[in-house]
């Protein structure tokens, strides 16, 4: 068999799934099907790194801040944020519905010698446990779920009550059909094609209607471009593309 057995679970989008199945080998290749990714992850480490010192109020100097944050990187792929969240410290939980993925996390890490947690559920079988996390790693997942309200609700639950979640995701405009879908994966073939369905992309009005039905509040919002000149992204004010943020209970 070529695909694993089909997963039935409620937030879970087979196809989906599968698309990702077939690339999971290629997660840690910086030149392979990830390379946007790769060249994406030091502004996403940047921002998560940031928020996380200025909401838990850490001294940045400490070689490894992280090491009293209890995370959770949800839809983590092959590690890529998992692994650098640990060398900072953090007690680091990796959940993916790909188990490809997942062995491809485990390995990489076992390489490395990190202690991290890696498992193939979803959030919403890992809210059953009523465990709870200091951050939540939610990025560019949500476009990629099949029951969003019920992925939100359940991220929310596995939330402490001072804890963070940070997100990043698509805009659903124009300009990211044409930029993100027609140019990156047909035109320039940094993503295969397929790799995003433009009608699941979410604006940051749904988004933030979503939050606080859930019982969270978004604290910030940024847009995240790319910079063709010098082949890199940058935080900016432009959320008509990709955006990322964050947010906490609205309580807290």
């Amino acid at each position: 068999m070529n695909k694993e057995k089909k997963i039935k679970n409620s937030t879970i989008d087979q196809n989906e799934h599968d698309k990702f199945y077939q690339m999971a080998e290629e997660w840690w290749d910086p030149n392979g099907k990830f390379k946007t990714l790769h060249k994406f992850n030091p502004v996403r480490i940047a921002f998560i790194r940031e928020k996380i010192i200025t909401h838990f109020k850490i001294n940045s100097s400490n070689k490894k801040p992280f090491n009293k944050i209890k995370l959770l990187d949800v839809g983590c792929g092959g590690g890529l944020l998992c692994e650098p969240m640990s060398k900072l410290g953090a007690n680091v939980t990796g959940i993916d519905i790909v188990e490809k993925n997942i062995k491809t996390a485990e390995a990489h890490a076992e390489v490395n010698q990190l202690p991290i947690k890696y498992l193939v559920n979803t959030v919403e079988e890992l809210a059953e446990k009523k465990t709870k996390y200091d951050v939540i790693l939610n990025m560019e997942v949500i476009e990629h779920v099949s029951d969003v309200s019920l992925f939100i609700r359940s991220c929310s639950d596995l939330l402490s009550e001072n804890g963070i979640m940070i997100f990043a995701s698509l805009n659903r405009t124009l300009i990211s059909y044409g930029l993100a879908i027609i140019g990156v994966e047909y035109i320039l073939g940094w993503l295969p094609k397929g790799t995003h369905d433009w009608n699941k992309f979410i604006t940051p009005d749904e988004l933030k209607v979503l939050f606080k039905s859930n019982e969270l509040k978004i604290d910030e919002l940024r847009g995240v471009k790319y910079n063709p000149i010098f082949d890199s992204w940058k935080i900016s004010d432009d959320l008509s593309v990709n955006y990322i943020g964050f947010s906490k209970k609205i309580n807290s």
